[in-house]
């Protein structure tokens, strides 16, 4: 693509269709934007054999469930009347606690009424969505060994003495 330099326009793609009053030229417009205006381009596909009100409970999920539950749960799909959430097997139960909390607040908020309210929840277990979190290894304990005058043993004793405490930590 070309720039010319003189009037610091860029062809577009009606240039190679001959438009006969610019030319085919267009100024470009630089500058800042926010993120914001990326987000409807970028989830256009993600979002498009969704409804509009399961994209919205999706991006607010957390509001209407709470920021605990929010991070164990998710909206998978609404048909009917029922929508449908994944979680991990724990989480089911409270799931199923909560569950009229959850659709008042789901159907206040979206303004549902009448026919188009949320009547009941489906929870489906799917542990895929979700991963556990890894447990930090504790480093081992530093022993004292310094009254040991060889270098070499003194370091392995080290290792040695953290590698113990820390098992017995462990038990």
């Amino acid at each position: 693509m070309t720039k010319d330099r003189i009037s610091n326009k860029h062809p577009t793609a009606s240039s190679t269709q001959g438009n006969a009053q610019d030319g085919g030229w267009q100024p470009r417009k630089w500058g800042e934007r926010q993120i914001g205006t990326f987000i409807p381009g970028l989830t256009k596909l993600a979002f498009k054999k969704k409804s509009p009100l399961l994209v919205r409970l999706m991006m607010d999920w957390e509001d209407f469930v709470g920021p605990r539950l929010g991070r164990e749960t998710e909206p998978r799909r609404m048909s009917a009347g029922t929508l449908t959430l994944a979680c991990s097997g724990p989480v089911a139960m409270e799931l199923q606690h909560f569950a009229p909390q959850i659709l008042e607040r789901i159907n206040t908020a979206c303004g549902l009424r009448g026919e188009h309210t949320l009547k009941r929840l489906k929870v489906v277990q799917d542990m895929t969505a979700f991963e556990t979190p890894r447990p930090v290894r504790p480093k081992p304990l530093q022993v004292n060994v310094a009254d040991i005058d060889d270098e070499d043993l003194r370091q392995a004793l080290e290792r040695l003495g953290g590698h113990v405490s820390a098992r017995r930590r462990r038990r």
